[in-house]
């Protein structure tokens, strides 16, 4: 008999039986959205067009629309590509890493943390394919049977690299994440059924691939999760690792560091569950699902941030230590440039979002505060960005030869394609939420007892009783 001690918070409040889970999960699917999820939406939308309009232009005009020159090739496209790169990380850390150590918080968060990798690997697509300058031509970078004769993917190229890497990535993450879905979709059929709506009734019978709910579908269900999170756990490792090897390989002074792949990593944990502490607050307030995403399960994500934060920040003063420890001039002044050079306002914007904020999160009135994790969330973010503009922008601004030195200004039609993957994230997080369970109903419902409040509360009289007699 498995013994919880009754002085842990319970991760499901108020009180709630398997029916009330059930009816409060499906009521955004069932029901009518309600008037901050429209305006969210058209917010949103309308972001969205405008970054495909800014996409379209550039297509029809040329790379030469960009900031970008001859000193400084890759800047805001790969700064971008980055950081949706590293946001999408936390999803699958969430859903397989957790699932492994069986921590039983993840199961109210997993289901949004997963849908983000998703879609933040789509808006990273946008950047990879559009940096090449002719995206009709992306196919190139697939191996694939062709009439070119002695045309063939070239393996010594950081941008196949992360054509693999992404690639694999985003196809293992969509695979876990439906499957965590199918279960879910077989409850929202029945209730669709139940509710005389054939024709959702069809749609979700077919998402749900015949799910009966026998002992073994839930047999093969568990055993192919677990599988899974065996296989993606090192995705996330090799994924960012992949990426940062783009600039590791080069002989360019701040690139040039075997430091890059853990200090990669980290940052991406980092910023992935900093975009999942924003997504859910705002989902735990527009969906009314205080109960589920209780402060609990902010207050865990907290103390990752913080530790993958003091990691990060750890990473920084080892590249500033390794500079000067190293005697090479050309990376002792890369790293000065940085702090005191022309882009001086966006290396200390990094160091302050992301080695100082994040240790706001020791005291617990600000770890257990939502509207301080919040805020937090989002500087954090900022400060990632910064981060890969620091790497790409500064490191490519001025290096060896002085008669190269140039300077790199975005331009309206960069920051519009940006805007526009950001609303095109939340067009598509805000038709998941409409259409899919945002939280897993089937893995919920396995921890009611042992942190439901009811089943709480009788343990504990149960326990005084017995210790009374």
């Amino acid at each position: 008999m498995q013994h919880e001690s009754p002085l842990r918070d319970p991760l499901i409040l108020g009180n709630k039986s398997y029916s009330d889970i059930t009816a409060e999960i499906a009521k955004p699917i069932e029901g009518k959205a309600n008037k901050y999820w429209w305006l969210v939406f058209l917010i949103a939308v309308g972001t969205f067009t405008w970054g495909f309009g800014c996409l379209a232009y550039t297509i029809g005009t040329g790379i030469g629309q960009w900031g970008a020159n001859r000193t400084v090739g890759w800047a805001w496209d790969i700064t971008n590509f980055v950081w949706w790169i590293g946001i999408g990380h936390a999803g699958t850390l969430i859903s397989a890493v957790l699932l492994l150590f069986r921590q039983k918080w993840r199961m109210a968060i997993n289901r949004s943390a997963e849908a983000m990798t998703i879609f933040a690997v789509l808006c990273a697509a946008v950047f990879v394919t559009m940096h090449t300058g002719r995206p009709w031509l992306d196919y190139w970078l697939f191996p694939h049977a062709n009439q070119f004769g002695s045309l063939w993917v070239n393996f010594n190229s950081p941008l196949t690299w992360d054509v693999f890497a992404v690639s694999t990535y985003f196809s293992v993450s969509l695979v876990f994440w439906y499957l965590g879905l199918i279960p879910d979709f077989g409850a929202i059929r029945d209730r669709f059924k139940m509710q005389k709506k054939p024709m959702q009734q069809k749609i979700y019978r077919i998402l749900s691939f015949g799910w009966s709910g026998r002992a073994k579908d839930w047999q093969r269900f568990e055993e192919v999760s677990l599988v899974l999170a065996g296989l993606s756990t090192p995705l996330v490792f090799s994924v960012h690792s992949i990426v940062s090897m783009d600039f590791a390989t080069s002989i360019l002074p701040g690139w040039h560091t075997t430091i890059f792949p853990p200090y990669f990593v980290a940052g991406a944990i980092f910023s992935g569950f900093a975009m999942v502490a924003t997504l859910l607050l705002i989902m735990r307030k527009v969906l009314n699902l205080e109960h589920f995403i209780t402060i609990q399960h902010m207050e865990m994500m907290n103390i990752i941030i913080t530790l993958t934060g003091s990691m990060v920040g750890v990473a920084y003063l080892s590249e500033l230590f390794i500079s000067w420890y190293s005697g090479v001039e050309y990376e002792g002044y890369a790293f000065m440039n940085r702090a005191t050079g022309p882009y001086w306002w966006s290396y200390w914007g990094m160091m302050t979002c992301n080695v100082v904020s994040p240790q706001l999160f020791w005291f617990k009135k600000v770890r257990s505060s939502l509207i301080a994790t919040f805020i937090l969330s989002i500087v954090v973010n900022i400060g990632m960005w910064f981060e890969r503009f620091v790497i790409i922008v500064t490191s490519l601004h001025r290096d060896y030869m002085p008669s190269n030195w140039t300077m790199y200004h975005p331009t309206w039609v960069e920051i519009g394609i940006f805007t526009g993957t950001i609303g095109l994230f939340f067009t598509c997080f805000l038709l998941f939420a409409r259409t899919f369970p945002v939280i897993a109903l089937s893995e919920l419902k396995t921890i009611v007892k042992s942190s439901g409040e009811e089943h709480k509360n009788k343990r504990a009289k149960a326990e005084a009783a017995g210790a009374h007699h």
